[in-house]
């Protein structure tokens, strides 16, 4: 008997799917266990498992389609059997796949006088065959996966045909010499139009429901950061992992949260819940936006620990592999832009925490100790905290403690 299958609910926060690619087709035998497609959920791209035993019958959404939780998306039975009362009473049809534009506007008479002709480009017929990952790899690299061969099914370019792809050498080393006159140029103003992803769209709800509904504050404070720069590199020398300033830092908050639990909280609308578990969201920068892979129970582990954690669910970010367990259950988040040299910045609370720590760069400063005047690493932190949760004392008393800890980093290992 043809049974349906059904778009199902990927992460907690799910509304809708977008099917990436298909890994079937119609009339292909399939089992249990098979990958049957890839789908974008709000969180990250996940494979679509095969739960039942047949033939593909039918695909009712198109590559770059998407449909709501609950919705059919294929059929599976026998070869030949009539499908059509599962089609019958079928969930409303999938959003057609969304086409990404390029628009060039018709300039003034000034600049050219034959008007400009619009250009409409589907992505539909640019659409080529390669996993997710394959796509973020050429990304990475300034890789046209037009030029390269696919080795899958299909011709579907996978990750090791782009880090095998060797690009031709077209440069003939001839130099151009310059020209003392100027040409005229003739410019056009343009736009690309590309469609809103499943993960961008849920980063714009939850951020916006988050700075429209959480009464933000911000308490700054600088920590000399030279003890812990010394202690990272005498932890170098002993530890299997490469530990960083970040994983220092998530251990100091976690151990700082659990010196100050009332900043380890939430704003449950009736009631405000103290978490007594330390979760700590670490915010990942990826293609489609940001993403918050947590490290549980942080407090409990050692800092080469929560190293190899931080660096594997990074990479299973940028891959979007992380599983749903993997990116829920926060109970604080840190953002670091320091690597990217940001002095400082304020960060929108990460729901359903009541804090966020920014942290910016360590930067030589001119610092008075003692009466003596030093040059210092400093870093700026600023912690963005829900005003229905935590006041200015709470917020201050987990700053002076996490500064204490930074600046004597043995003390978070007592």
């Amino acid at each position: 008997m043809a049974e349906a299958i059904n778009m199902p609910k990927m992460s907690d926060t799910m509304t809708e799917g977008v099917i990436v690619s298909w890994l079937k087709k119609v009339g292909d035998d399939i089992k249990p266990g098979d990958i049957l497609a890839e789908v974008e959920t709000d969180k990250a791209t996940m494979e679509l498992e095969n739960y039942v035993k047949g033939t593909l019958l039918h695909i009712g959404i198109p590559a770059g389609g998407s449909v709501p939780v609950d919705a059919l998306i294929a059929i599976v039975g026998a070869k030949g059997e009539d499908f059509s009362a599962l089609l019958n009473g079928a969930a409303p049809k999938a959003a057609a796949p969304a086409e990404t534009k390029t628009e060039v506007s018709v300039p003034s008479e000034t600049a050219v006088s034959a008007p400009a002709t619009v250009i409409a480009v589907s992505a539909e017929d640019s659409r080529l065959k390669a996993s997710p990952l394959a796509k973020s790899v050429a990304k990475e690299k300034g890789i046209d996966l037009n030029q390269i061969a696919g080795s899958g099914d299909n011709g579907r370019i996978v990750k090791k045909d782009v880090e095998n792809f060797v690009p031709a050498n077209n440069n003939n080393g001839v130099a151009k010499s310059a020209t003392v006159a100027l040409p005229q140029i003739v410019a056009q103003e343009s736009y690309t139009e590309v469609a809103v992803s499943q993960m961008r769209k849920a980063i714009a709800r939850r951020l916006s429901e988050s700075k429209h509904t959480a009464p933000h504050f911000y308490l700054t404070m600088s920590i000399n950061m030279d003890n812990t720069i010394a202690a990272r590199k005498q932890m170098n020398e002993f530890s299997e992992v490469k530990i960083s300033v970040n994983d220092i830092i998530i251990k100091a908050v976690a151990a700082s949260l659990r010196k100050n639990p009332n900043a380890n909280s939430s704003w449950l609308g009736d009631k405000i819940r103290y978490n007594q578990h330390i979760n700590i969201g670490v915010a990942v920068a990826i293609e489609d936006g940001l993403i918050v892979p947590v490290v549980k129970f942080a407090d409990n582990k050692s800092i080469a620990h929560i190293s190899a954690e931080v660096k594997q669910l990074a990479e299973k970010a940028k891959a979007k592999k992380l599983q749903p367990t993997e990116f829920e259950g926060n109970t604080f988040t840190i953002s670091n832009l320091g690597m990217f040299g940001i002095d400082e910045f304020t960060a929108i609370i990460n729901p359903p925490d009541a804090c966020i720590l920014a942290v910016g760069a360590a930067k030589e400063a001119v610092i008075a100790e003692n009466g003596q005047v030093k040059i210092a690493q400093v870093m700026k932190v600023t912690l963005s905290c829900d005003h229905r949760v935590v006041d200015g004392a709470v917020g201050s008393a987990f700053l002076a403690t996490l500064k204490d800890m930074l600046e004597n980093p043995v003390k978070m290992l007592v």
